[in-house]
């Protein structure tokens, strides 16, 4: 089993852009990963105290990312963070190095990973 990271941010704190953001980012990580119901085990997303419109994983679920369990936590609001963000956290069956993604201004929290 592997985890699969990604991120993304919204600029604006609404349901619609929430589920855009997410429905981007969850959208790449099964592509690049060759995810589906039979490897995909959970997926784990966490938000910045800044967003409190909607949570990540009810956009995953709403924007068709069905194929496991799914949860949503809150990050603690540590100084300097990133603001407006979502991660999450993908356990998979899957053989080879995993495909990690990053959207948007969470690119810069893992500039290592731009050349994967």
């Amino acid at each position: 089993m592997i985890a699969i990271r990604g991120a993304t941010t919204v600029e604006n704190d609404t349901p619609e852009e929430i589920r855009s953001s997410v429905k981007e980012l969850m959208g790449k990580l099964t592509a690049l990963n060759g995810l589906d119901e039979k490897n995909t085990v959970l997926a784990i997303f966490s938000s910045t105290k800044d967003l409190r419109s909607f949570y990540p994983a009810t956009a995953a679920r709403e924007t068709g990312f069905c194929i496991c369990p799914l949860f949503s936590a809150e990050e603690p609001d540590i100084k300097g963070s990133l603001k407006k963000c979502i991660r999450v956290a993908v356990l998979a069956e899957i053989c080879g190095k995993p495909k990690h993604v990053y959207l948007k201004k969470a690119e810069n929290l893992r500039k290592d990973l731009k050349n994967d």
